[in-house]
């Protein structure tokens, strides 16, 4: 409750609410006073920062706030993670190389595709004639191969094999993704702790286990949670399950309507900056520093200036070099995150079948994940790959070659997520094709390859407290929700969070200064969202004809 004046304290209302049954339907109907442009910064235009900025822009024109927004992105593109590259540097070839899909329940983003007219399709990525979709590899055989045409005979035979795991995960990853979506809405949204909503909502003793153990707990066979659910961890956060919390287990198997934008999941955030705020990119901010009236002078690190009254942090801190000065009541933790390869590269080549000990002429699934040998067993140990070496090796694309002689070749184009830098060595494993050590040539097994570094998510080890979300007065950070659930959909969400509660802020604190109440009558206003503007009446004249509406 907001207790703001004898008013709202009689009332015993917040003051939206308040002002709801006062007999304004919609803040249309009132005269808000004017109210002085607030300037906001945000550092970083991922999903977290772009969602910010558009979200913040909205509701701050709800509530008839002028908000000046600025993004700043030290990198040349919009999206953070998700970005896409050009083989062979063609512009029509354009490969997602980090946040590939988003799926139905991902509310924001399907919103924001539908919203801004963006195409999307599910996954139709090219195979060769006849290879299954998919294949699970754990170093010795495929444990499970599967079809996008398998019929009933085949998921029986699934069944058969697992009992009623898949089944129970099914219902598990339902329940567990109801309790996430709570998030989303009254009265759990908006939250101004994460660690206090993941514990409303019914999510912390999720997050305080391993998938191992979560999963045990909730009688899930041992045997599906390894051949199946723990490849789902490993290609998605490239960890086992006896290291992932069980909230992010439950992640990754919700997979359902999977889709992705045409030509690159980026635009999605570049048209909500387009919609809302002034993005300058190659763009470091070096210096955040608070000055003595609350507001913030942030310096980039040309040494240009400029002051704000809110800054948001949309980008992982402990990887920014940002110094903030002083230091914030709140400091996020410095948490370890994944290193992760990612190759691609084209070629006119099929996986050899004879790398993965299957017969010649036997076709390699489209996608090959990977799990553990029965054998194997890293505990939390974060190198735990195994004999596999590699996450996982996918088709993701086709095309034709324009460096070839004759031009024009077409070539399949592959993604491979790995703990270590892919080489030659292996490269010539799994195409059965010598692959020399400068790795692409025009005519050659490879023409094309790309390599590429990630800090791509934390460790999701268990835990039941995050970082705060409001580090100091003023200074916001999104970031804190990546060791809850590390996916585009959440960033945005904690995007949508920040604008929300920052908004919320103005209209408090907006509603505070505009409230007269002098001794000579003059009356008491409230604004604006509240919209109330009462003249000539004392406190007790308006308490009692409102009182009796009530």
């Amino acid at each position: 409750m907001h207790l703001l004046t004898p008013l709202a304290a009689a009332l015993s209302l917040p003051l939206s609410e308040a002002f709801r049954r006062s007999g304004h339907e919609t803040l249309d109907e009132l005269q808000p006073q004017e109210m002085s442009a607030k300037r906001v910064a945000i550092i970083g235009a991922g999903a977290g920062g772009s969602s910010a900025a558009y979200y913040l822009s909205q509701n701050a024109t709800k509530a008839g706030i002028h908000a000046d927004i600025t993004v700043f992105e030290r990198s040349s593109h919009i999206g953070g993670r998700s970005t896409t590259v050009n083989a062979w540097s063609d512009p029509n070839a354009p490969i997602e190389l980090g946040a590939s899909i988003f799926v139905e329940v991902n509310h924001i983003l399907v919103s924001a595709a539908k919203t801004f007219n963006l195409s999307t399709s599910s996954d139709d990525r090219p195979k060769p004639d006849g290879a299954p979709e998919l294949g699970i590899w754990n170093g010795e055989e495929f444990v499970l191969v599967t079809s996008a045409e398998d019929g009933w005979w085949d998921k029986a035979k699934l069944l058969w094999r697992y009992g009623l795991a898949p089944i129970r995960t099914n219902s598990l990853m339902r329940s567990t993704v109801g309790k996430f979506l709570k998030m989303y809405e009254e009265p759990a949204f908006p939250f101004k702790s994460l660690s206090d909503v993941a514990e409303q909502v019914g999510l912390t003793n999720i997050t305080g286990v391993t998938g191992e153990q979560f999963l045990k707990a909730n009688s899930i066979g041992d045997q599906f949670a390894n051949d199946v659910i723990q490849a789902s961890t490993r290609v998605n956060y490239a960890q086992n399950l006896p290291l992932i919390h069980g909230l992010e287990t439950m992640v990754c198997m919700a997979a359902s309507g999977a889709m992705s934008v045409d030509r690159g999941n980026w635009q999605i955030f570049s048209q909500m900056l387009k919609a809302s705020a002034t993005t300058h990119l190659n763009t470091t901010v070096a210096k955040i520093s608070k000055q003595a009236d609350k507001t913030y002078a942030l310096t980039t690190s040309s040494g240009d200036t400029s002051i704000f009254d809110i800054v948001i942090l949309a980008a992982p801190l402990q990887f920014s070099k940002l110094v903030i000065d002083p230091a914030p009541k709140h400091v996020p933790d410095q948490i370890p995150y994944v290193k992760l390869h990612v190759t691609l590269f084209a070629s006119p080549h099929k996986l050899d079948p004879t790398a993965f000990k299957l017969d010649p002429g036997n076709l390699v699934p489209q996608f090959v994940l990977t799990t553990l040998l029965p054998n194997e067993n890293y505990g939390s140990d974060p190198n735990g790959v195994g004999s596999t070496g590699f996450f996982s090796i996918s088709i993701v694309g086709a095309g034709l070659n324009p460096r070839s002689t004759p031009k024009n070749r077409p070539e399949y184009i592959y993604k491979i997520f790995s703990p270590k830098r892919i080489d030659s060595v292996f490269l010539s494993k799994i195409l059965g094709e010598h692959v020399p050590e400068e790795g692409e040539s025009a005519n050659g097994p490879i023409s094309w390859i790309y390599h590429k570094l990630w800090h791509s998510y934390p460790y999701e080890y268990p835990r039941v407290t995050f970082d705060e979300i409001k580090l100091d007065e003023g200074l916001f950070y999104t970031s804190g929700i990546e060791s809850f659930i590390s996916t585009m959909e959440t960033s945005a969400l904690m995007g949508k969070n920040v604008a929300r509660l920052v908004v919320d802020e103005w209209i408090e604190s907006a509603a505070k200064q505009k409230i007269e109440v002098s001794e000579a009558g003059e009356g008491l206003k409230l604004q604006p969202e509240v919209g109330w503007e009462f003249k000539g009446l004392k406190d007790q004249e308006i308490q009692k004809p409102l009182k009796a509406k009530l």
